[in-house]
């Protein structure tokens, strides 16, 4: 705006300017003009009035430098000329201002050079013998003396921008310097021109109407920003060209970023296959989603463009921490196809020792053998029943079962009278050791901890090996160790030895028995009861698990 002003300013001045100086000249030369008309005038009439005295002969001592006069006979003669040689002037008679002389007894004109540079000017008068009296005088054209007068023109128009250059730079600031320090925040409360009152008023209204939109704008974000940064799921905003514009916290935990991501292209973000072409997909029109590994947990995405008119203007990333769903939907399906092959084992052991027996193919002493077999494998399948029915009430968190004070010494001595048979039959000693330790607990889950542990140190122990189970109270803790000199477990199968039906040896574990729930019930009874469980173990040498409530 400044800047159109000051040239305003000076494009104006310049043509004021110029246009007085042509005005103005023109009027002066117009003045100049006609005031030396009327000098012609008077001068011809003062020797016109010597001329009727004297003569011809008045001419004979006359000398005029200025001005040129010219005596015209009555027949259009010269008969004398101030100037020229009037042996080589031609006849006057028809010339303007002597046929106007002859006839009005005075006459005017005003002729062009050849060069159109000089303009002369005449006057002539009658005088008593008839004959004409001319008086002339040349000057230059007003076009001539304007370029005579260029230099000077030039100098003083120059001089004039500089001046007007200063001025107008001093004006415009002068001009702009009250807009410049409008109060925007409280436009009525201005002191500047009275034209700008209208304009005030409006953007006052409009100044208050946007702080209560930017207010609620505000209001609205704050909300929205609290709502996503407490989401559990990741949730990322893009624009129409894949910019972020938010991402709350929980996709900052995913990505691994923090707020100096928002305004960047998501690629430099995340760079995957899956996300480029689910991104490409969304802005395609399609919902897309795909499910991956980050982090070690697994995530599902899903990818939405936000449509606005019909048009795209973003996309909205969810991404949801799935990794419990799909280790409870792997467990699902690996429970459902361990518990159909450990039940059909057994029974298709029962039907085959039933049918052969049915069909009289056994001999009569070998019909105890049979029937012995049948009793057994029936034995482990109401085991393998008992534990999936155990399992199942500690992942529902069965609320029937009955909480009392229970100690662990007491129930350890039940396990080891339970257990002493097998113990003998493999040789190994049973030890135990501690004080009473006495919790609120399930009597059932608390027995079912101490077998289990127990049942397997004696299945996995070596002949003449030994068991010993130590209980203490640490402070406000109990501890439970149960320790074996077995065969030990190796490292590798430390994080998945409490998972369901899970074997470190299939072979070796077939020979000892067991429906391989037995530690996956330990780990879900102390986790029931607010517990840990650690294990160490060495191949060769023997385990020790710690359970501490």
């Amino acid at each position: 705006m400044s800047k159109k002003i000051f040239r305003s300013i000076i494009t104006v001045a310049m043509v004021v300017l110029i246009a007085s100086l042509f005005i103005a000249s023109s009027f002066l030369y117009d003045y100049f003009n006609k005031t030396q008309v009327e000098q012609l005038k008077g001068e011809l009439s003062i020797v016109a009035d010597n001329v009727n005295k004297v003569g011809i002969e008045y001419f004979d001592n006359f000398d005029s430098s200025i001005f040129r006069y010219t005596l015209i006979d009555v027949d259009g003669s010269v008969l004398y000329d101030s100037q020229a040689d009037i042996e080589k002037m031609d006849n006057h008679l028809e010339r303007e201002e002597v046929v106007e002389a002859l006839k009005d007894g005075s006459g005017s004109s005003a002729r062009y050079s050849k060069t159109l540079t000089e303009r002369t000017f005449y006057e002539a008068i009658r005088l008593e013998n008839g004959q004409i009296l001319r008086i002339s005088v040349s000057q230059v054209t007003f076009q001539t003396l304007v370029v005579a007068m260029f230099p000077v023109i030039c100098a003083i128009i120059f001089i004039s921008i500089i001046v007007a250059f200063l001025l107008s730079d001093q004006m415009t600031k002068s001009i702009i310097k009250p807009l410049n320090e409008l109060n925007l925040e409280d436009p009525t409360e201005n002191e500047t021109y009275e034209e700008l009152t209208p304009v005030l008023t409006k953007i006052n209204k409009q100044h208050k109407k946007i702080v209560g939109q930017m207010h609620e704008l505000k209001q609205k974000n704050d909300e929205f920003e609290q709502i996503t940064d407490s989401m559990n799921e990741g949730l990322v905003l893009l624009d129409e060209k894949g910019f972020i514009i938010n991402i709350n916290n929980s996709a900052k935990k995913l990505f691994d970023t923090d707020d100096f991501i928002v305004g960047y292209d998501f690629l430099v973000l995340d760079r995957s296959a899956k996300m480029r072409q689910a991104i490409k997909k969304a802005f395609d029109g399609k919902q897309s989603e795909f499910r991956e590994e980050r982090n070690g947990n697994e995530y599902q995405f899903f990818i939405n463009r936000t449509e606005s008119e019909g048009k795209t203007v973003g996309i909205v990333i969810l991404c949801l921490d799935v990794t419990e769903t799909a280790f409870a939907e792997r467990n699902r399906k690996e429970f459902t196809a361990n518990v159909s092959h450990e039940l059909k084992t057994p029974l298709q052991s029962i039907i085959g020792s039933a049918e052969l027996l049915e069909n009289g193919l056994v001999k009569a002493e070998d019909t105890n053998k049979f029937v012995k077999n049948i009793k057994k494998e029936a034995t482990r399948l109401v085991a393998l029943i008992n534990d999936i029915i155990d399992l199942s009430q500690l992942d529902e968190d069965s609320k029937v079962v009955i909480e009392e004070e229970v100690d662990l010494y007491d129930i350890a001595n039940e396990v080891f009278e339970m257990l002493t048979l097998s113990a003998a039959k493999k040789q190994v000693q049973l030890n135990l050791n501690g004080e009473p330790c006495v919790m609120k607990g399930v009597h059932r889950y608390l027995y079912e901890i101490i077998y289990n542990l127990c049942d397997n140190a004696i299945r996995y122990n070596k002949e003449g090996g030994s068991v010993t189970v130590d209980l203490k109270n640490e402070g406000d803790s109990i501890v439970l160790s149960v320790t074996d000199t077995g065969i030990g477990i190796p490292s590798a199968h430390h994080s998945r030895i409490f998972e369901r039906f899970y074997r470190v040896d299939k072979s070796h574990s077939k020979e000892t028995g067991g429906t391989g729930l037995g530690l996956s019930i330990v780990k879900n009874a102390v986790v029931y009861h607010g517990g840990t469980i650690k294990l160490e173990s060495t191949v060769g040498k023997g385990t020790t698990i710690t359970v501490t409530f």
